[in-house]
């Protein structure tokens, strides 16, 4: 009775036991997971952490400077509705067409955003660097330049720096992107076609625009002075791109109506 009793017990120990791992196995598998996702930092994926840290910023600035005609400070714009809207086409004598302002606005744009994520990437980059640091690494990085895209569906942003880790053996990383979904490719080719007609005939047919793109949304404003603010809204989105146009303007007086 005796040893009965005592192999019960030792399978009652065992049972335990293979009920406590089970548990501690559980708890790795989901708690472990989200304690990265909280703190924001895998050692592992230090690509995921620059995607968090820029992204938002990137979309914030791409927004402002969409808003005002391609350029983060405007210089030579218009006021609508107290915000700057850059002139992408302009002549200030009447009755004559607009001379284009900014011919490579896809480049511009780029450069712009490159240049308003400066201090962002600085700081991002410090705050990867010091994380590995608190874990022990001794992390290396070598600085290179920093590359914007505008391609369909969405803006990327390459860093071009090379991240060493020296801790365990040697880890490099390198080429770190930042992908933000946004069309801005596309409502910046639609821009030129707007901006050409302009130039041209000192004037865009709006609605041959949003027949051709159904998901798009085309106004133009007509001013007193001559000026004539576009503002391009995805329907789904509800991104905009919104610039302005001085074009075979009217002597003031003559009055006008948006069309």
């Amino acid at each position: 009775m005796i040893k009965r009793s005592d192999k019960s017990g030792q399978v009652t120990i065992f049972i335990i036991i293979a009920v406590v791992i089970v548990v501690v196995g559980l708890l790795a598998f989901f708690v472990y997971p989200r304690i990265q996702t909280e703190t924001g930092f895998d050692s592992e994926n230090p690509s995921v952490f620059i995607q968090n840290c820029m992204e938002k910023e990137i979309e914030n600035n791409v927004e402002t400077i969409s808003l005002q005609g391609g350029s983060l400070e405007p210089e030579f714009y218009y006021m609508y509705d107290n915000s700057k809207i850059e002139y992408l086409c302009y002549t200030n004598k009447d009755y004559l067409t607009c001379v284009v302002q900014q011919p490579m606005l896809k480049q511009h744009i780029e450069s712009e955003i490159k240049n308003s994520i400066v201090n962002s990437e600085k700081l991002c980059f410090e705050k990867l660097m010091q994380n590995y640091i608190e874990q022990g690494e001794n992390p290396q990085i070598i600085d290179g330049m920093t590359y914007v895209k505008l391609l369909p569906n969405k803006i990327e942003v390459t860093f071009d720096k090379i991240l060493t880790l020296a801790k365990e053996g040697s880890q490099r990383y390198e080429n770190f992107k930042v992908v933000v979904d946004n069309n801005l490719y596309e409502l910046v080719g639609i821009v030129n076609s707007i901006v050409e007609w302009e130039t041209v005939y000192g004037d865009a047919d709006t609605s041959s625009y949003m027949t051709y793109y159904p998901n798009l949304k085309v106004e133009k404003k007509k001013q007193d002075d001559g000026t004539t603010v576009y503002i391009l809204t995805e329907r789904d989105s509800e991104n905009k791109f919104q610039f302005a146009s001085r074009s075979m303007a009217w002597p003031s007086g003559y009055g006008v109506t948006n069309a």
